[in-house]
């Protein structure tokens, strides 16, 4: 179901938001190795993003 995997991608794009934030303190606060995987984590969570929004996208075009 298309729903499904809106909700799934606003769920990573929470998290990728959270991940953001959390590096951009610890770069910050100097600590670049910290900063550096949590960006590296927000930017897996917005790839899984784009991933369910494709699936989204196709699965909403198939219910037309």
């Amino acid at each position: 179901m298309a729903r499904d995997e809106h909700n799934k991608a606003a769920e990573h794009h929470e998290n990728a938001a959270k991940a953001h934030r959390t590096a951009a303190e610890n770069h910050g606060k100097g600590d670049h190795a910290k900063g550096r995987e949590h960006a590296n984590a927000a930017k897996q969570h917005s790839q899984m993003a784009q991933q369910h929004t494709d699936q989204a996208h196709s699965k909403s075009q198939q219910q037309k």
